[in-house]
């Protein structure tokens, strides 16, 4: 059974950085696709972030330009490097494979708020 285990969320400010990171286990996790998932107050959940196994990667508008996605295959890790932050991207993050829907283990996302 899949197992994800977010870390690195925090309060910051707008224009800061945050890199999260994801320690996945319980699958294959080098022939997986990954992705990064976050989920505002009020709002659904939406992909913001895809790396494949072989590291080609894709991105939402709306963090196109600030976000990095990446992955370590010998350690099972995937991360994101947020950078510029703004208000809107306040939510908890979430990584699973891609294409996860709720019917797909979670784990407990961690928390991002931008705030001045």
């Amino acid at each position: 059974q899949a197992q994800l285990v977010e870390s690195g969320g925090g309060l910051v400010q707008p224009g800061d950085s945050l890199r999260l990171s994801c320690a996945a286990s319980g699958f294959i996790f080098r022939t997986s696709a990954m992705g990064w998932y976050r989920q505002a107050p009020g709002k659904q959940r939406e992909l913001v972030a895809v790396i494949t196994r072989t590291g080609s990667t894709n991105y939402a508008d709306s963090v196109k330009g600030r976000f990095t996605i990446s992955r370590d295959n010998a350690k099972n890790w995937v991360y994101l490097q947020m950078n510029n932050l703004k208000h809107e991207d306040t939510a908890v993050y979430y990584c699973n494979v891609n294409g996860a829907t709720m019917t797909n283990n979670w784990g407990q996302g961690t928390k991002v708020t931008v705030s001045s």
